[in-house]
């Protein structure tokens, strides 16, 4: 046990928190900037096993913040790539590598194997979708979120008390991800770590558990503030009584009659309505690249622009296609309202 010396010498771990630390099961649901430092501590701490759920490959620019990450990981699959790289920090933990996305089909089967949900993902729907899962499954969950220099963090479904919805019974229609606003990679560092000292509060039974609070942190200000979540019953009635209630947001195209491809993740919102549009993912493109018409103009988008811009490099370099027009400025500019 010396490689635990340290913590197993703390009054709220000893060697009785150590075998609860080892006999854990935590689920991380996005291996980016908040999965990458929460997923080192957990290890470090020796949580038993620990899952590693990710349908993302490893891109440049997830560098400055993916910390389990090195340049020779570009184009790999996230989840396998952190697998190796945590193996080698500790292999006295067992890894479960899901390379694909949390879903409404998956999230219940898939959750209920593990102790706490550890969230590391940076759009709405699939917070809903966590949320949800977790409730029906009787499971806490650990929340972040990062905006630009903020951060959000809390602990949802913990003993009986406030969820999501409680705080956010209603979506926004648009996300708001590092990919369009920016971010010092510093911040989702601490965010993530703060989320692996909550997962470990809540194995070793000790310490306050940040249930029914939410804290607030502006890294550029040096400040700190925690609201209190009041609890919503009727929003947790209302999942257990119709189950999972995933996020839908339609919306408008300004210009129908153009064709339009949509190389945001399926689950990404809001979703344009059209007989012309067609959405494949793109990590799915070089698969599915012949449902692309390529005898006619097709407008590429996803959230901000940078995506199916990236998009129309390998259409174009691998495939041939010479009618793709980028839409800077992602979906928002397309459509009304």
């Amino acid at each position: 046990m010396s490689r635990y010396d340290r913590q197993i010498k703390l009054t709220e771990v000893g060697l009785e928190g150590q075998q609860k630390l080892r006999n854990a099961k935590v689920l991380i649901v996005g291996v980016g900037g908040l999965g990458c430092p929460a997923a080192m501590y957990l290890v470090g701490a020796g949580v038993g096993k620990i899952g590693l759920m990710d349908h993302d490959k490893v891109d440049i620019s997830n560098l400055h913040r993916q910390v389990l990450f090195q340049e020779s990981d570009v184009g790999r699959p996230k989840a396998v790539a952190a697998k190796e790289r945590l193996e080698k920090q500790n292999k006295e933990v067992h890894f479960q590598v899901f390379e694909e996305p949390l879903t409404i089909e998956n999230a219940e089967n898939i959750i209920k194997q593990y102790d706490v949900v550890l969230d590391g993902t940076d759009n709405f729907e699939t917070k809903y979708l966590i949320n949800d899962a977790c409730l029906l499954a009787d499971k806490p969950w650990v929340f972040a979120s990062i905006y630009k220099n903020e951060g959000q963090l809390s602990v949802f479904n913990y003993k009986n008390g406030p969820t999501y919805r409680c705080l956010f019974p209603k979506s926004t229609r648009q996300n708001i991800s590092c990919e369009s606003t920016g971010v010092l990679g510093v911040l989702p560092g601490i965010l993530g770590t703060l989320q692996a000292a909550e997962v470990l509060k809540i194995i070793l039974g000790k310490g306050e558990v940040l249930s029914g609070k939410l804290k607030l942190i502006n890294m550029m200000l040096a400040s700190e503030q925690t609201i209190k979540i009041n609890k919503r019953p009727e929003e947790i009635e209302r999942i257990y009584k119709e189950g999972i209630s995933p996020v839908y947001i339609d919306c408008d195209l300004k210009n129908k009659e153009r064709w339009y491809l949509d190389v945001r993740e399926v689950f990404e919102q809001p979703k344009p309505k059209g007989k012309n549009v067609l959405n494949i993912p793109l990590n799915d493109l070089t698969l599915r690249y012949r449902e692309i018409p390529n005898n006619q103009e097709v407008f590429v988008f996803c959230q901000s622009g940078k995506r199916s811009k990236n998009a129309i490099e390998i259409l174009k370099n691998e495939f041939g296609f010479h009618n793709l027009k980028n839409v800077e400025g992602g979906i928002e500019t397309i459509i009304d309202g």
